[in-house]
């Protein structure tokens, strides 16, 4: 089939790149615009621009409600828009044009998880099994019937980062089978299950921001699932300090919420149902370092309190 790629960060290069290695022909790519990034606020193109253009494959960057948009997709006779973390609502005036529709690689196994943030609020949830859907895209959130699923563990120690690259690479075979099943007249999607539906907001920072009063394995999850984006945090001393993954502390002290206990080679903070070990941390304007030499360098004591504003 004749393809048009809808994408733009990271996550959506393993299925471009499987696209362009398929039997299918992926004649262009739609994109967000070249962004700012970076402390210097440089203009850097998307990820998936740069390996479209890498392979020679058109880009366009107009918003999909921009009518060259649609006369553009009808000038290439594209049959299928395979579309994989684009970024921007797709207008009813295009969803119409392709022969075989938008077809979406969602990363949960829909109904569960509509949004934008399925794998984060999976973690975070305490889920133990997740993976990957393609549906039909149709103008209702996530709505649209379902295609093929694949399942993926989520493994106690996961970050978010870590389990969206496994289910990026796994859901990139399914989304190529999928267009396969599609060209081949096999597949019919099937309309999602109307039970176990749930919704994934995109997390804001205050979603990051960690409550010393939970339990240790609630805390777990929450900055796992923060982690890369957008970051745990907490606060000491009126500043923030972001919070790589931690674990339960083998020590068995007794701290109040929050309360920090500085050893040799670690640092341990009080949670509801006792204290947890901090990882890596990120004070205000620094570099990630190992929390004992984070709290040497601020000279942090026993009587200090995370969250403590």
């Amino acid at each position: 089939m004749r393809l048009l790629f809808a994408g733009t960060p990271e996550v959506a290069l393993p299925t471009l790149r499987a696209l362009l290695d398929s039997d299918h022909e992926v004649v262009a790519v739609l994109t967000r615009p070249d962004a700012l990034v970076g402390r210097g606020r440089t203009l850097q193109p998307s990820p998936v621009r740069a390996l479209a253009q890498e392979h020679g494959v058109e880009v366009i960057t107009e918003r999909p409600r921009d009518p060259g948009v649609a006369e553009r997709l009808r000038d290439l006779a594209v049959e299928c828009c395979p579309v994989v973390a684009y970024g921007e609502i797709l207008p009813g005036a295009v969803l119409g044009i392709p022969a075989h529709g938008w077809v979406n690689l969602h990363l949960s196994l829909l109904p569960a998880w509509r949004g934008a943030a399925p794998v984060q609020r999976a973690i975070i949830a305490g889920d133990e099994i997740t993976g990957a859907s393609t549906f039909a895209i149709e103008e209702g959130l996530d709505t649209g019937p379902v295609y093929g699923t694949m399942t993926e563990r989520i493994r106690p120690d996961d970050t978010s980062g870590e389990l969206l690259g496994r289910l990026a690479e796994g859901g990139a075979g399914l989304m190529v089978a999928t267009l396969d099943g599609i060209a081949a007249g096999r597949l019919v999607p099937q309309p999602q299950p109307t039970d176990g539906i749930s919704h994934a907001a995109k997390l804001t920072p205050a979603d990051a921001r960690v409550d010393w009063t939970l339990p240790r394995l609630a805390i777990d999850r929450i900055v796992r699932g923060c982690t890369p984006a957008p970051g745990a945090w907490t606060t000491v001393r009126g500043d923030r300090l972001r919070l790589g993954p931690v674990t339960r502390a083998e020590e068995q002290v007794d701290l109040a919420p929050g309360q920090v206990a500085v050893r040799k080679h670690e640092v341990l903070v009080g949670a509801a149902d006792g204290p947890v070990r901090l990882g890596e941390v990120t004070p205000l304007g620094k570099k990630p370092m190992p929390a004992a030499d984070w709290a040497r360098g601020a000279r942090i004591g026993d009587d200090e309190v995370l969250g403590d504003e």
